[in-house]
């Protein structure tokens, strides 16, 4: 992440070393992060839960780019040292989910040195497929809004990056929100063929897992599990049955960060889709955020073409930022 550069104190940037993160960094780091990208800001409750309570978190993968007691930038190198789901490490795959550079230091080729150092470190472990910023579960943002940060796109373009694709993050209004005629008419009408929609009871979540697990992605069974075992309410998530009753879809929100507001993760079985059942169960959450006096919903991935895409915006929601999911690929 980079802001417009700075031409302001550059006199200190030949005196920047980089070293690993070390006790005492957080706080700095943290307040070096607003500087740097008050777009993108962090707390420090979310940096420990993204980052230091990460279990593939390793202290020489954070870079820090420090100046005295000053810190001026990071990079944040990860690779698997747990499995997301089975015994898979993905020993040729690893992620810089963030990097950043202190407004005063910029302009002098710190936020190459750090990507760079960051890009050694990775292939240091084996890793030549490197992307940035898909990490999951704990990715801070999709990839690189590009027109946030011209100057990071450019750097990692000349790095050897590439976009693999876009992913797009939406928002609408709550306010005076109520579920249109046409999809309460289309619950009554899927009610009376035997569908079943109701918040999960605890057994529930056995085919939920399943579901999101296998015709998802392991990372969103990882998500959901992960946010119910840290306290989230089941009552943030609908599911529904089909008349056999067997589990075909979900829709859920508060699951990051224990955010109201952010709507997600969502899916319905493909053979399910274009019957409406994924528009009731979009629809019944947002009547429960509205409930719980949202303002608005709103959520950070999706394919702006895909079919999640076009029923987000018939559903009244908009692109508010589009951030590129890039890759670099190197030899052994």
């Amino acid at each position: 992440m980079t802001t417009t550069p700075s031409t302001t104190d550059r006199t200190t940037t030949s005196r920047v070393g980089i070293r690993g993160f070390g006790a005492g960094d957080g706080p700095r780091l943290v307040e070096a992060w607003r500087r740097s990208a008050p777009a993108d800001s962090i707390t420090p409750d979310r940096f420990r839960s993204l980052v230091l309570l990460d279990a593939n978190f390793d202290p020489e993968g954070l870079r820090v780019a420090v100046d005295g007691d000053r810190v001026v930038g990071a990079a944040y190198a990860v690779r698997r040292l747990t499995p997301l789901t089975g015994t898979d490490l993905e020993p040729e795959q690893g992620w810089i989910p963030f990097f950043f550079v202190d407004p005063a230091v910029r302009g002098r080729g710190l936020g190459r040195r750090l990507l760079t150092d960051a890009l050694d470190w990775l292939h240091s472990h084996g890793r030549t497929r490197v992307d940035f910023s898909s990490y999951t579960p704990h990715y801070v943002l999709p990839g690189l809004d590009a027109e946030a940060y011209p100057e990071a796109a450019r750097l990692l373009e000349s790095l050897g990056f590439r976009t693999l694709y876009e992913a797009a993050a939406m928002d609408r209004g709550l306010v005076g929100y109520r579920i249109p005629e046409d999809v309460a008419r289309r619950l009554d009408e899927l009610t009376a063929q035997g569908y079943r929609f109701a918040t999960p009871c605890d057994d529930d979540l056995v085919d939920l897992f399943a579901l999101a697990g296998n015709h998802f992605g392991p990372d969103w069974a990882c998500t959901i599990r992960q946010c119910l075992a840290a306290g989230t309410p089941l009552d943030r998530i609908v599911v529904a049955r089909d008349p056999s009753g067997r589990l075909v879809g979900w829709a859920m929100h508060g699951t990051f960060d224990s955010v109201d507001e952010r709507f997600g993760p969502f899916g319905v079985l493909e053979e399910m889709r274009g019957t409406g059942l994924g528009k009731v169960l979009l629809h019944l959450v947002l009547e429960r955020m509205r409930a719980r006096r949202a303002h608005s919903a709103w959520f950070l991935w999706t394919g702006e073409q895909s079919p999640a895409g076009h029923l987000y915006r018939k559903s009244g929601f908009t692109t508010t930022r589009v951030f590129r999911v890039m890759r670099r690929e190197t030899a052994g």
